[in-house]
């Protein structure tokens, strides 16, 4: 394998060899943007059959030992103190202004043993949040709360996707594990899968149902493999970060670094239900009280270009000529064949049904507010 300066994922040696597929640098990290079927046709194969990630690049933080699910209570806006083991839990991480850190995963693994899902280019800045930067972390000789280890296991693991309505029947003939008994955001360890032991889960960044796999590093490309050589007939495709953005993106799931960021709290970006004000604290909870309670300034909101056009991030969205937001994300939506936006724009500044204007390459193009999610999966869809 030839030198490169770029991080590669278990699954690279696997992947290169396949035909058409083109890579990109994404934060540090050599990864599949496409494979030779295209990001339309893997976007659809998720929504109406099964595609197979690698996400081998995403982190993991180990929590551990004593007052661990405290510090945790502590540092994130969820309620991480209802997590039962065996359970997943989403919750961003917030800075003392109510800015974000970043969003994450949470699997409670036993009583005072959490595992840490973070975004890849976040890894090594959560982690020295997490372990000794947080200003909101309880100390060891304040609140009785004692610092657990953390350790950053990412080498440790490999992750595999298998999202789409069909997943888990394919899945499940790779296993003797009764599947339909992990419901969502549920996790079971120790499942046998093609014969290697992983970590499954039941979370998904598509819109659709599906399974994680967390599996040890030198066992994932046999998995790929056997997922990819038993299904591929039935028109399972391999799938890249083209298709995975589409697909969050029509489901309105966020992107950090888009639609949150150090400078965008969650209440702005519509994750309210993820930030749990019962906790007496919280790293951010007084800033993020006080923007509840005065209103956020911004609020997110889902468009379709009138003007056919890409609205893409960082793009100014106008009213009335003047300038009251951006866009987050925007794409051509593969499922309802419209281009589509969201955007970060001025509290009550767009009401539903209401024009705004995007200006793209110079030129000021037509926008509608519409109803977000662009696409929900239903049973049977």
């Amino acid at each position: 394998m030839e030198e490169s300066a770029l991080k590669r994922t278990p699954l690279y040696r696997v992947y290169r060899e396949y035909e058409g597929v083109k890579f990109v640098d994404f934060g540090g990290w050599e990864l599949p943007v496409q494979f030779g079927a295209g990001i339309i046709a893997e976007h659809l194969a998720v929504r109406r059959n099964a595609g197979l990630f690698d996400v081998s690049h995403m982190g993991e933080i180990l929590v551990e030992g004593l007052g661990s699910g405290t510090y945790l209570n502590e540092l994130l806006t969820n309620g991480i103190h209802c997590l039962e083991v065996g359970q997943v839990m989403y919750s961003p991480m917030c800075l003392p202004d109510g800015g974000t850190v970043d969003d994450l995963i949470v699997y409670r693994l036993a009583e005072e043993r959490y595992l840490v899902v973070v975004n890849a280019s976040n890894t090594e800045k959560d982690y020295l949040w997490m372990a000794e930067g947080a200003p909101c972390a309880p100390a060891p000789d304040t609140s009785g709360v004692r610092r657990p280890t953390i350790r950053n296991v990412s080498e440790e693991y490999a992750q595999l996707a298998f999202q789409g309505p069909k997943a888990e029947a394919y899945l499940q003939q790779l296993t003797d594990t009764d599947l339909s008994g992990i419901k969502f955001f549920r996790f079971r360890d120790g499942v046998t899968v093609a014969g290697k032991r992983a970590l499954v889960s039941r979370t998904g960044y598509t819109g659709e149902d599906g399974f994680e796999l967390y599996l040890a590093p030198g066992d994932a490309p046999a998995v790929w493999n056997a997922i990819m050589e038993r299904f591929s007939a039935q028109g399972v495709l391999p799938c890249g970060l083209g298709a995975r953005d589409t697909l969050r993106f029509e489901a309105k799931l966020p992107l950090y670094g888009n639609e949150l960021s150090d400078s965008i709290s969650p209440l702005e970006a519509g994750l309210s239900y993820f930030v749990d004000f019962e906790k007496e604290r919280f790293c951010g909870r007084e800033a993020l009280a006080a923007l509840k309670e005065r209103g956020a300034p911004r609020e997110l909101r889902g468009v379709e270009m009138v003007d056919k056009a890409v609205a893409r991030h960082g793009y100014p969205v106008l009213k009335d000529g003047r300038v009251i937001g951006t866009v987050t994300s925007g794409a051509k939506s593969p499922m309802l064949d419209a281009f589509l936006a969201l955007v970060l724009v001025e509290r009550g500044a767009l009401k539903l049904g209401e024009e705004c204007g995007i200006e793209v390459n110079g030129r000021v193009r037509r926008a509608r507010v519409i109803k977000t999610p662009f696409y929900k999966h239903t049973k049977g869809s």
